[in-house]
Protein backbone atom coordinates (compact mmCIF):
# COMPACT_ATOMS: atom_id res chain seq x y z
CA UNK A 1 0.00 0.00 0.00
CA UNK A 2 1.55 3.74 -1.21
CA UNK A 3 1.97 6.55 0.93
CA UNK A 4 -1.77 7.99 0.11
CA UNK A 5 -4.70 6.08 -1.47
CA UNK A 6 -5.51 7.07 -5.27
CA UNK A 7 -8.85 9.24 -3.92
CA UNK A 8 -6.45 11.37 -1.39
CA UNK A 9 -3.87 12.13 -3.54
CA UNK A 10 -6.69 13.01 -6.21
CA UNK A 11 -7.97 15.15 -3.38
CA UNK A 12 -5.73 16.97 -2.51
CA UNK A 13 -5.09 17.89 -6.55
CA UNK A 14 -8.64 19.24 -6.57
CA UNK A 15 -7.82 21.17 -3.13
CA UNK A 16 -4.68 22.63 -4.49
CA UNK A 17 -6.43 23.47 -7.59
CA UNK A 18 -9.52 25.45 -5.50
CA UNK A 19 -6.87 27.21 -3.31
CA UNK A 20 -5.15 28.76 -6.43
CA UNK A 21 -8.85 29.57 -8.08
CA UNK A 22 -9.17 32.26 -5.65
CA UNK A 23 -5.58 33.61 -5.61
CA UNK A 24 -3.27 34.89 -8.36
CA UNK A 25 -0.26 32.32 -6.40
CA UNK A 26 1.19 29.09 -7.34
CA UNK A 27 0.83 26.46 -4.59
CA UNK A 28 2.77 23.18 -5.11
CA UNK A 29 2.74 20.23 -2.33
CA UNK A 30 6.20 18.17 -1.77
CA UNK A 31 5.67 15.05 0.23
CA UNK A 32 9.53 13.30 1.13
CA UNK A 33 9.64 10.09 3.12
CA UNK A 34 13.13 11.10 4.37
CA UNK A 35 15.47 13.76 3.07
CA UNK A 36 18.84 11.76 3.39
CA UNK A 37 19.08 8.08 3.88
CA UNK A 38 21.21 8.65 6.65
CA UNK A 39 23.21 5.32 5.74
CA UNK A 40 26.50 6.90 7.35
CA UNK A 41 25.10 7.03 11.42
CA UNK A 42 23.91 3.43 11.57
CA UNK A 43 27.38 2.28 10.15
CA UNK A 44 29.33 4.61 12.43
CA UNK A 45 27.15 3.60 15.45
CA UNK A 46 27.08 -0.08 14.57
CA UNK A 47 31.03 -0.09 14.00
CA UNK A 48 32.28 1.64 17.07
CA UNK A 49 29.33 -0.91 19.20
CA UNK A 50 31.63 -3.81 17.15
CA UNK A 51 35.17 -2.74 17.84
CA UNK A 52 33.98 -2.32 22.21
CA UNK A 53 32.04 -5.56 21.91
CA UNK A 54 35.17 -8.09 22.04
CA UNK A 55 36.14 -6.44 25.49
CA UNK A 56 32.68 -6.45 26.80
CA UNK A 57 32.67 -10.74 25.66
CA UNK A 58 36.06 -11.17 27.41
CA UNK A 59 34.20 -10.00 31.14
CA UNK A 60 32.13 -12.62 30.95
CA UNK A 61 33.19 -16.46 32.04
CA UNK A 62 33.17 -17.85 28.73
CA UNK A 63 36.41 -19.11 27.47
CA UNK A 64 36.35 -17.57 23.97
CA UNK A 65 39.42 -18.06 20.97
CA UNK A 66 40.53 -15.10 19.13
CA UNK A 67 38.60 -16.73 16.10
CA UNK A 68 35.60 -16.67 18.08
CA UNK A 69 36.03 -13.02 19.33
CA UNK A 70 36.52 -11.78 15.73
CA UNK A 71 33.70 -13.85 14.29
CA UNK A 72 31.10 -12.53 16.97
CA UNK A 73 32.60 -9.07 16.51
CA UNK A 74 31.34 -8.95 12.97
CA UNK A 75 28.17 -10.32 13.40
CA UNK A 76 27.88 -7.27 16.01
CA UNK A 77 28.91 -4.88 13.20
CA UNK A 78 26.28 -6.92 10.57
CA UNK A 79 23.77 -7.11 12.78
CA UNK A 80 23.07 -3.48 13.94
CA UNK A 81 24.35 -2.13 10.92
CA UNK A 82 21.16 -3.54 9.50
CA UNK A 83 18.69 -3.40 12.67
CA UNK A 84 19.61 0.81 12.98
CA UNK A 85 18.52 1.18 9.07
CA UNK A 86 15.42 0.43 10.22
CA UNK A 87 12.53 3.56 9.95
CA UNK A 88 11.61 3.91 13.46
CA UNK A 89 15.15 3.01 14.96
CA UNK A 90 17.02 5.55 12.22
CA UNK A 91 14.35 8.17 13.24
CA UNK A 92 15.15 8.38 17.05
CA UNK A 93 19.24 7.70 15.95
CA UNK A 94 19.82 10.94 13.92
CA UNK A 95 20.53 13.83 15.75
CA UNK A 96 17.64 16.63 16.03
CA UNK A 97 19.81 19.24 14.32
CA UNK A 98 21.22 16.70 11.70
CA UNK A 99 17.40 15.97 10.51
CA UNK A 100 16.45 19.83 10.29
CA UNK A 101 19.44 20.43 8.18
CA UNK A 102 18.88 17.97 5.71
CA UNK A 103 15.11 18.41 5.58
CA UNK A 104 15.63 22.24 4.81
CA UNK A 105 18.33 21.69 2.48
CA UNK A 106 15.53 19.03 0.24
CA UNK A 107 13.03 21.96 0.91
CA UNK A 108 15.04 24.13 -0.87
CA UNK A 109 16.08 22.53 -3.62
CA UNK A 110 12.55 21.26 -4.32
CA UNK A 111 11.40 24.99 -4.21
CA UNK A 112 13.85 25.17 -7.44
CA UNK A 113 12.91 21.98 -8.35
CA UNK A 114 9.61 22.60 -9.08
CA UNK A 115 9.83 25.62 -10.63
CA UNK A 116 8.71 28.23 -7.96
CA UNK A 117 11.05 30.65 -8.60
CA UNK A 118 9.49 30.86 -12.28
CA UNK A 119 5.93 31.81 -11.47
CA UNK A 120 4.70 35.06 -12.91
CA UNK A 121 5.16 37.88 -10.22
CA UNK A 122 6.79 35.92 -8.62
CA UNK A 123 4.50 34.20 -5.92
CA UNK A 124 5.43 30.70 -5.92
CA UNK A 125 4.49 28.56 -2.87
CA UNK A 126 6.32 25.51 -1.36
CA UNK A 127 4.13 23.40 1.01
CA UNK A 128 6.80 20.45 2.31
CA UNK A 129 6.56 17.84 4.34
CA UNK A 130 9.19 15.29 5.41
CA UNK A 131 7.79 11.82 6.41
CA UNK A 132 10.95 10.78 8.56
CA UNK A 133 12.17 13.77 10.33
CA UNK A 134 8.85 14.99 11.08
CA UNK A 135 9.82 18.22 9.32
CA UNK A 136 7.53 20.93 7.69
CA UNK A 137 8.32 23.97 6.01
CA UNK A 138 6.38 26.62 4.06
CA UNK A 139 8.80 28.24 1.68
CA UNK A 140 7.48 31.41 -0.50
CA UNK A 141 8.89 33.29 -3.38
CA UNK A 142 9.88 37.15 -2.65
CA UNK A 143 6.46 38.70 -4.20
CA UNK A 144 4.56 36.92 -1.19
CA UNK A 145 7.17 37.61 1.27
CA UNK A 146 6.93 40.93 0.13
CA UNK A 147 3.37 41.27 1.48
CA UNK A 148 3.42 38.52 4.10
CA UNK A 149 5.72 37.97 6.91
CA UNK A 150 7.00 34.48 7.11
CA UNK A 151 5.46 34.20 11.04
CA UNK A 152 2.08 33.72 9.50
CA UNK A 153 3.02 30.71 7.65
CA UNK A 154 3.76 29.41 11.49
CA UNK A 155 0.89 28.07 12.66
CA UNK A 156 0.07 26.38 9.73
CA UNK A 157 3.45 24.41 10.17
CA UNK A 158 2.63 23.89 13.69
CA UNK A 159 -0.75 22.19 12.69
CA UNK A 160 0.48 20.20 9.76
CA UNK A 161 3.48 19.14 11.94
CA UNK A 162 1.32 17.61 14.96
CA UNK A 163 -0.76 16.15 12.22
CA UNK A 164 2.36 14.59 10.92
CA UNK A 165 3.36 13.15 13.95
CA UNK A 166 -0.20 12.10 14.45
CA UNK A 167 0.00 9.88 11.11
CA UNK A 168 -2.80 11.80 9.69
CA UNK A 169 -0.63 13.60 6.96
CA UNK A 170 -3.78 13.78 4.40
CA UNK A 171 -5.82 15.28 6.92
CA UNK A 172 -3.03 17.62 7.89
CA UNK A 173 -2.21 18.26 4.40
CA UNK A 174 -6.05 18.99 3.68
CA UNK A 175 -6.50 21.53 6.35
CA UNK A 176 -3.03 23.29 5.36
CA UNK A 177 -4.31 23.96 1.96
CA UNK A 178 -7.39 25.67 3.03
CA UNK A 179 -5.55 27.67 5.53
CA UNK A 180 -2.65 28.68 3.20
CA UNK A 181 -5.03 29.32 0.65
CA UNK A 182 -7.76 31.81 2.20
CA UNK A 183 -4.04 33.69 3.28
CA UNK A 184 -3.09 33.68 -0.33
CA UNK A 185 -6.66 34.73 -1.18
CA UNK A 186 -6.83 37.59 1.04
CA UNK A 187 -3.65 39.27 0.00
CA UNK A 188 -3.09 37.88 -3.82
CA UNK A 189 -7.04 37.52 -4.74
CA UNK A 190 -7.55 36.12 -8.24
CA UNK A 191 -7.10 38.45 -11.31
CA UNK A 192 -6.74 35.84 -14.14
CA UNK A 193 -7.11 32.37 -14.99
CA UNK A 194 -3.86 30.08 -14.54
CA UNK A 195 -2.15 26.88 -13.65
CA UNK A 196 1.66 27.13 -14.47
CA UNK A 197 2.57 24.31 -12.11
CA UNK A 198 1.90 21.14 -11.58
CA UNK A 199 -0.52 20.45 -8.74
CA UNK A 200 -0.42 17.20 -8.11
CA UNK A 201 0.89 15.86 -4.74
CA UNK A 202 4.94 15.28 -5.81
CA UNK A 203 6.31 12.48 -4.07
CA UNK A 204 10.06 11.58 -3.09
Amino acid sequence: MGLFTEHELKSIELAVEKAESSTDAEIVTVFARQADSYYYIPTLVASMLALISPWMLLMTPLWLELFDLLFLQFLVFVVLAIVLRFRPVLSRLVPKFTRDKRSSLLARYQFLEQNLHTTESNLGVLIFICELERQVEILVDHGIAARIDNSVWQKDIDKLTASIAAGEAFEGIMACLVDVGDQLAAEFPATKEKSELCNKLVLI
